[in-house]
């Protein structure tokens, strides 16, 4: 039992540390992309493909198109149809 005891004195416990995960996105179906949106992709994305959609609680969306030449990029839009920085 002394053992034990001992064992557990020298075990080392990880800091917890907390992140607030504010640009947490979900995955959605395309349907569910704003009308401003779909405008801004066939504006602007003509010859590409959406691979896959996803929002955050911010209206925010992360778009991952599919180019002509096969490459994937990786582009996000406000739900009014702009352009935001890349991350």
């Amino acid at each position: 039992m002394a053992n034990l005891s001992i064992s557990n004195a020298n075990m080392v416990h990880p800091t917890e540390v907390f992140v607030e995960k504010t640009d947490e996105y979900q995955k959605i179906d395309a349907s569910e992309l704003p009308p401003a949106v779909v405008e801004a992709l066939l504006k602007d994305y003509p010859t590409s493909k959406l691979s896959q959609a996803f929002k955050n609680r911010y209206g925010k969306y992360k778009l991952i198109m599919v180019l002509q030449s096969g490459t994937r990029r990786t582009v996000y839009i406000d739900s009014y149809g702009r352009w935001l920085p890349k991350k």
